[in-house]
């Protein structure tokens, strides 16, 4: 009997001893790296992370990120304690205690497994969870799985003497994917909640350290359900282990989880065609910089820290006026177009014409690169193009769910009038908003560097300023008669006589400042023939157009295409005394420690002197205020009666019907048949451009009433500026005016003029004086 109670010990030490002393064998075969390489004294101090580029506005809010994970660290002294305290709970309650393995955890695991009893808990400790999220690869099953968890053991066991407890926790915690494009707590945090990582509180912070169990089955955004009991059981986790009171956790298991869920993509959040362009100079910025090592930057791994010149406060301001009156302006134009068999293209089309515009827009199409690709037939691609499935399509309503053939989406979009705005500092260079389009998810293209438009009557001031350059004053006078450039002098097929858009004020001498104001073409070309076309072409270069322009008679009414970016970069020379500051858009660019690696400034050049500037700025405000002849007539259209005296400018409605009080410049541009309407406007702190048009130049208002720039991007500039002068205090940027010297006010006193003015002064049209 007593042989046999030895034999039954011995059965039973070997039965408990000999698994373990087969782990200790295996630890040891696992040390020497039988199982596979395992990570160096170097790694173990550097781990490699993945770490997201964060892009800065100038105010210091984050407009984006570039990543491959969308992770930022965040360091432990920022994380709240009672998500520290939340996450040892209910992860590994004995973390302080343990050297990275917690035998007791791992033999209640063990017990579990062999009993059945899944309740019995995991024996990973948040350590060998770091391990395995660092260094380890995802498992097979089976011995795959045993050899896996040795090496989690070793290497948790190494981290725990290389680190200490708050850096492993800091780590965890700052690599944890949460999905969602949440990698790391500080992403979680503004994923879920909209918030820093400091600011999480209680409750926000069970929520995300219980998705640590699973976080596809917790998610919140998806099993809202799931997601509270998680947190309800971290709750009492905290409860019993004294880190939550009862009343407190009677109270806090109660309240449902408010998510500010904020999926961070490439498509949304302020700025997106901003950060696109940004993304194209800063890979080439990385391309061409090395790291200490002596590799190249990382834009989607290194974390590096970009500060723009974009102003939150300005963008999101622009982003509104652009989305409120193109949606406006939308509603209109289905108006417009309704009825008519051809829309929205002209009537005398041709149907073949319109064919040939559609199969070049599917052949632009990624669907139709991609199929041409696999070498299908003409035929199957016909056939894919025209069948119907869903779809999800832009509206200024919001996206829509619809069945719709890949024909149907094409027809569909290109009835929308697109939009581009830059607004820029004239005295620094610095650009402050930019909104390159309507959607950047539906419509990638951008507007205001790539996108490149007619420009019409915007490029008259260059024109206007090589006048006053070469010594012509505002009073000069000018017949507003035929124009002829002769085909031999010229260089041209035939003759060619610019028209003015009517015939008011037809054969009458008209002042330059008349001229701009009212975007006469005959006063335009009269410039021209006088100084040339390379004259022009050599000022607008020095003012910053950088495309190519031919030196060819045309050029006074712009016929060229140029983007908002070299036109707002343009006038900014006018509000900055003819000086060019080119526009940029980087302050600095940081690396994860905040340490500068380069720091950006505008390239700059004298273009024409101050008081050129003074006289151009005076005569954009015109185009907005108005400017006197007595010469012309003013018909009464609720009379008939003729009057005389101050004639409204082309950009005269920011005064009666946006009400800006201040005296703003700026100049309105209609090209032919209204393809695109232009609007920049200048005041002494910001110079802002704005284009409109559709995607095709085929497609456009029928009439100038619609079409005129004065219509379609005149207004964006006005809603976009009454918003940031109304909440002047959180732009700070208020209403002022231009300061004119006593010199160039007395160059726009015409004699003829004043004498008039002084024989008519029960005129009300002549209210203003300084014209």
């Amino acid at each position: 009997m007593k042989m046999n109670n030895k034999i039954k010990k011995t059965i039973i030490w070997t039965s408990v001893f000999s698994p373990l002393l087969f782990l200790f064998f295996l630890m040891l075969l696992g040390i020497t790296g039988f199982f596979g390489p395992l990570p160096s004294f170097e790694e173990l101090e550097n781990p490699k992370n993945k770490q997201a580029t964060e892009i800065y506005s100038a105010d210091s809010v984050l407009l984006g990120k570039y990543y491959f994970e969308n992770r930022n660290d965040v360091y432990f002294d920022k994380i709240p304690d009672h998500l520290i305290n939340a996450l040892i709970c209910i992860e590994d309650i004995r973390f302080y205690s343990h050297a990275g393995i917690d035998f007791k955890s791992l033999l209640r695991a063990v017990f579990g497994v062999l009993t059945g009893k899944s309740s019995s808990g995991g024996g990973s400790t948040i350590t060998q969870q770091l391990a395995k999220m660092i260094f380890t690869d995802n498992p097979g099953s089976g011995l795959e799985r045993v050899l896996q968890k040795i090496k989690e053991w070793i290497i948790a066991v190494r981290l725990e003497k290389h680190y200490t407890k708050q850096e492993i926790l800091t780590m965890y915690l700052n690599k944890f994917d949460f999905i969602n494009n949440a990698v790391g707590i500080n992403s979680a945090a503004q994923v879920y909640f909209s918030k820093k990582t400091e600011d999480l509180n209680l409750l926000e912070s069970a929520v995300l350290v219980g998705m640590c169990k699973n976080p596809s089955k917790y998610n919140p955004n998806r099993f809202l359900e799931n997601a509270t009991k998680r947190r309800n059981l971290v709750l009492y986790q905290m409860k019993k282990y004294k880190y939550l009171s009862n009343e407190n956790y009677e109270l806090f298991k109660k309240e449902p989880i408010e998510l500010r869920f904020n999926l961070i993509n490439h498509n949304k959040g302020p700025a997106p065609y901003f950060r696109e362009q940004l993304r194209k100079y800063m890979n080439n910025w990385c391309s061409k910089n090395k790291k200490p090592d002596g590799k190249e930057y990382n834009l989607y791994s290194d974390g590096l820290k970009i500060y723009t010149t974009i102003d939150y406060q300005l963008q999101i301001r622009a982003e509104k006026a652009l989305k409120e009156h193109l949606s406006y302006l939308q509603e209109i134009f289905y108006d417009h177009w309704k009825g008519y068999t051809k829309a929205p293209f002209p009537k005398d089309f041709e149907q073949e014409q319109i064919d040939n515009i559609y199969n070049q827009s599917i052949k632009r199409t990624e669907r139709y690169r991609k199929m041409k690709n696999r070498n299908v037939s003409k035929d199957s691609i016909d056939y894919f193009f025209h069948k119907k499935t869903k779809m999800k399509i832009f509206s200024w309503q919001g996206e829509i769910d619809t069945n719709m053939s890949p024909m149907d989406s094409i027809i569909y979009y290109k009835y929308f009038i697109h939009g581009g705005l830059m607004s820029t500092d004239p005295k620094t260079g610095k650009i402050k908003a930019y909104v390159g389009g309507i959607n950047h998810r539906y419509f990638k293209y951008d507007h205001v560097i790539d996108g490149a438009r007619q420009v019409g009557s915007t490029f008259k001031p260059i024109l206007y300023t090589l006048a006053i350059q070469e010594g012509l004053e505002p009073c000069h006078k000018v017949s507003n008669s035929k124009v002829l450039f002769e085909k031999e002098r010229w260089g041209l097929p035939k003759d060619w006589s610019p028209k003015n858009s009517d015939n008011k004020y037809a054969g009458l001498d008209l002042t330059l400042k008349f001229g701009l104001a009212n975007s006469i073409n005959k006063i335009t070309a009269y410039i021209m023939k006088q100084y040339g076309p390379q004259a022009v072409v050599d000022l607008a270069k020095r003012m910053g157009i950088e495309r190519k322009i031919l030196a060819v008679p045309s050029l006074c009414l712009g016929t060229f295409d140029l983007s908002v970016y070299e036109m707002v970069g343009a006038y900014s020379v006018f509000v900055n005394e003819g000086i060019w500051n080119k526009p940029f858009y980087i302050e600095k660019i940081c690396n994860k420690e905040n340490i500068v690696l380069a720091k950006f400034n505008t390239d700059k050049r004298e273009v024409f002197s101050k008081e050129t500037a003074e006289i151009m700025v005076k005569m954009l405000q015109g185009v907005v205020s108005g400017v006197y002849c007595d010469d012309c007539e003013i018909i009464d259209k609720k009379t008939g009666d003729v009057k005389r005296g101050v004639k409204r400018g082309t950009g005269v409605r920011l005064k009666y019907k946006y009400e800006f009080k201040n005296n703003i410049g700026g100049k309105t541009g209609t090209t032919q048949n209204n393809s695109d309407g232009w609007f920049v406007g200048i005041t002494p702190n910001l110079v802002t451009g704005v284009w409109t048009g559709c995607e095709e130049r085929s497609i456009h208002f029928r009439d100038t009433y619609y079409g005129q720039g004065a219509n379609t991007a005149l207004p964006i500039w006005a809603l976009f500026m009454k918003s940031v002068y109304t909440d002047s205090l959180s732009t700070g940027y208020k209403p002022v005016d231009f300061k004119t010297s006593e010199q160039t006010s007395r160059k726009f006193k015409c004699v003829d003029e004043i004498k008039k003015q002084n024989n008519n002064n029960t005129n009300k049209y002549n209210s203003d004086p300084e014209w």
